[in-house]
């Protein structure tokens, strides 16, 4: 694990922890429904992070996972329902960390809004950042 940079992270009943000691991607605020529905929002703030630079303090037995499509796995706390991680069989050496899940304040800011084509029909984007009807 590289020690640049050191993010720590939990759950809403704090049941799952984890540690990142590394790099945090760029942020995408995606709007796919099944980001919307996964997060009860209208989109999900999401970063890649490198799998060996991630590791679960605690609470990785409380984890569970859905197949949300093919290839594709939520992982959130079995506890609370926050969702922690999703796994993309396509990007191995990667999970996508949700964001509102740090608890160490994170000086980036969102860089693009993606799937903003799928977008929640109540939802209006009132910032400048790039819009992609797809992932870019």
């Amino acid at each position: 694990m590289s020690t640049a940079e050191q993010y720590a992270g939990s759950c809403l009943c704090g049941a799952v922890r984890y540690e990142i000691h590394g790099k945090i991607g760029d942020i995408m605020q995606c709007h796919c429904s099944k980001c919307r529905k996964a997060n009860g929002s209208a989109y999900a703030a999401n970063a890649p992070v490198a799998r060996a630079d991630f590791r679960f303090t605690a609470g990785e037995d409380a984890l569970k996972k859905f197949a949300s499509s093919a290839g594709t796995q939520r992982c959130f706390c079995g506890h609370c329902g926050s969702p922690i991680i999703s796994i993309k069989a396509e990007t191995p050496d990667f999970y996508r960390l949700r964001i509102g899940t740090l608890d160490t304040p994170l000086a980036q800011r969102p860089v693009c809004h993606i799937f903003a084509a799928s977008k929640a029909e109540w939802e209006q984007i009132a910032d400048d950042l790039p819009q992609y009807a797809e992932r870019p």
